[in-house]
């Protein structure tokens, strides 16, 4: 039995990591940072330079920003010089207007903002933002975590720094210890009433895959899942394909830059998707209580956070590895599973998906998602027939906790030379 005091700790962890967001966490980061700076100077900035770690880089280039029909990190900074409000966090642009994008618009066309790589820093997540306006100066620095201020100056004037210090979202996620037994454990034995607060992931997330079906976002995989005759000729009108159009559909409308408030997981809105919409539609479909949803979800989106305590914020690895290893565990534990095909599914998971590459934040990320969810499925339905991958086939071991390290060193490490070539890809490419 868990004790009271880590039962608390591990709920307060859950509700920093499972947060709403608006748009794609890395673009609203960057937004927040440039609030932040704005607020300081009191004015609209003159000019504004931002300096981006690779892997922000990368995650914002591609992605709808919300309320405003464009793509990439200028009108998301622009925004958030103009309306952003930094005590939203990752909603912070959920006051956009029309006029504002267009005054955004005009400060892009006269070139006031300077985006560019920031080099040598070994932090995955790294936002520097310096704007002018008149005599005044003001910087601020996110690091670690997507709303982690570790540096703020006006004027000259220190106001906050802790740059040597851990980073934050890091420090706080690791101050709990967890491992996936402990993860199983707190999702069936915690009294349900301190958990029902997850459920709010399923309204949020529901509702964005919804309004989807209403619209054309992204490539619409979603709507097209749900509403092609040729694809329920090929897979039928079922619980796995309505999991896989829910999930797809709520990345479509996400990446498509909609307006609307997603329940994120670790920093990312696709995890919080991920982590969430199998789990319930297979609730629903199945007509499972409140209760065995709630303990599902919980034990989805806690194994998602356990897998990035060791493999960071962000990495090489897709993210639709994590959350739907998350909703596998989820989809297990609603078919009857007890402990041991949880584990099972978890190594049917890692000795699936691994290796996934994250070319960052884009309509496509809906493909991906479909994929790691469906193989979600699929290792569920392998756990609850007692078939697991064995400990003589790659990257798996006897002890499931060994087997995930053995995943987050090879998204954490292994694939840094990766980050870099994708990174070098995306930046030469014509379209850019």
């Amino acid at each position: 039995m868990i004790p009271q005091s880590e039962r608390e700790q591990i709920i307060a962890l859950i509700k920093r990591e499972v947060v709403p967001a608006i748009g794609c966490t890395e673009p609203i980061a960057v937004a927040l940072c440039v609030a932040k700076v704005a607020e300081l100077l009191k004015q609209k900035p003159e000019k504004i330079s931002v300096q981006l770690s690779a892997n922000i880089l990368k995650n914002a280039m591609g992605v709808g920003i919300p309320g405003t029909g464009m793509i990439g990190l200028p009108i998301a900074v622009a925004l958030g010089a103009l309306i952003g409000k930094s005590e939203l966090q990752l909603e912070v642009l959920r006051d956009s207007t029309p006029e504002a994008v267009a005054e955004g618009k005009k400060m892009i066309d006269d070139q006031i903002i300077d985006i560019t790589l920031k080099k040598g820093i070994e932090e995955k997540l790294y936002i520097e933002v310096t704007a002018t306006a008149g005599n005044d100066t003001a910087t601020a620095i996110i690091s670690g975590g997507h709303t982690h201020f570790i540096y703020i100056a006006f004027n000259g004037e220190v106001l906050l720094d802790e740059r040597n210090a851990q980073t934050g979202s890091t420090a706080e996620t690791k101050e709990v210890e967890l491992n996936l037994r402990k993860v199983y454990e707190f999702a069936t034995t915690t009294p349900v009433e301190d958990l029902k607060f997850i459920l709010e992931a399923r309204n949020l997330n529901k509702k964005v895959a919804e309004r989807s079906f209403q619209g054309n976002y992204g490539h619409a995989l979603g709507k097209t899942l749900r509403s092609s005759d040729s694809e329920k000729l090929i897979m039928g009108d079922s619980t796995f394909t309505h999991i896989l159009s829910y999930t797809s559909a709520a990345c479509d409308a996400r990446m498509g830059g909609v307006m609307v408030p997603v329940m994120s997981n670790s920093g990312s809105g696709n995890q919080g998707i991920a982590a969430t919409l199998p789990v319930v539609i297979y609730a629903e479909d199945n007509h499972k209580t409140e209760e065995e949803l709630t303990r599902a979800l919980i034990l989805s989106h806690l194994t998602a956070i356990y897998i990035k305590q060791s493999l960071g914020r962000l990495s090489a690895l897709c993210g639709c590895v994590v959350a739907a290893t998350g909703s596998s565990c989820g989809i297990t534990y609603l078919m009857g599973g007890k402990y041991q095909q949880i584990v099972f599914a978890v190594q049917n998971m890692i000795a699936n998906l691994t290796g996934v590459i994250c070319d960052g934040a884009k309509p496509s990320c809906a493909l991906k998602l479909t994929t790691g969810v469906s193989t979600a499925v699929l290792s569920a339905i392998l756990a609850m027939e007692h078939k697991c991958v064995t400990s003589v086939e790659g990257i798996i071991e006897d002890d499931v906790d060994r087997s995930i390290r053995n995943l987050t060193k090879i998204g954490s490490i292994g694939m840094n030379e990766t980050d870099k070539l994708v990174l070098d890809i995306m930046t030469h490419k014509n379209c850019y």
